[in-house]
């Protein structure tokens, strides 16, 4: 390929002002024609060709490199995420677990305490009210004359003991109803 002398002292004067060259494959098929001064800008031209291609060529590997860094990581990260998603499933299961076994477990310590709690009242109830009885009974048999005194009192006991104990399973029951979670 060959130049006029005016692109010749263009592409010449160009290189000096901006320091702008030709690059690429045309300068493997530019004819110089003898002329000392193209001659060396085409030189020039060449070796400055050759270092972008070998600096690009760097840059090139380097993206490469990092790339495959990245790409390496980013399945590293994916493996890990994967992971905790499985260790979250199993925690929140496990959660779900230990909350209803807790459940369980408080309903039967109050169902328990409630059982206690109705025994011994139902026991306080009856040993008063076979005590009163026995003393009641006794006054009548000894033919007492505070027996009637004794009998107005014995049917008052009776019927406070009767109230009472209903009392305490209404509370009871209604603690129960209470604390029961609904649906």
């Amino acid at each position: 390929m060959k130049f006029c002398k005016t692109d010749i002292d263009c592409l010449i004067n160009l290189s000096h002002d901006k320091n702008v060259f030709l690059e690429g494959n045309i300068l493997k098929v530019i004819d110089h024609e003898d002329n000392e001064e193209f001659k060396t800008y085409l030189s020039v031209a060449i070796k400055r060709d050759q270092d972008i291609r070998k600096k690009r060529l760097e840059i090139t590997k380097q993206i490469q490199i990092q790339n495959h860094d990245l790409l390496k990581k980013s399945e590293e990260n994916e493996r890990i995420s994967k992971e905790l998603q499985s260790a979250l499933k199993n925690v929140q299961e496990a959660k779900s677990v230990v909350e209803n076994d807790l459940d369980v477990l408080q309903k039967k310590t109050q169902f328990e305490l409630i059982g206690v709690i109705v025994k011994v009242a139902l026991y306080v109830i009856v040993g008063i009210g076979l005590v009163s009885t026995i003393i009641y009974i006794i006054s009548i048999i000894t033919a007492s004359p505070e027996a009637h005194d004794i009998g107005s009192a014995w049917v008052n006991l009776s019927g406070i003991l009767l109230t009472n104990a209903f009392s305490i399973i209404g509370t009871i029951m209604g603690v129960k109803y209470a604390s029961e979670k609904t649906k």
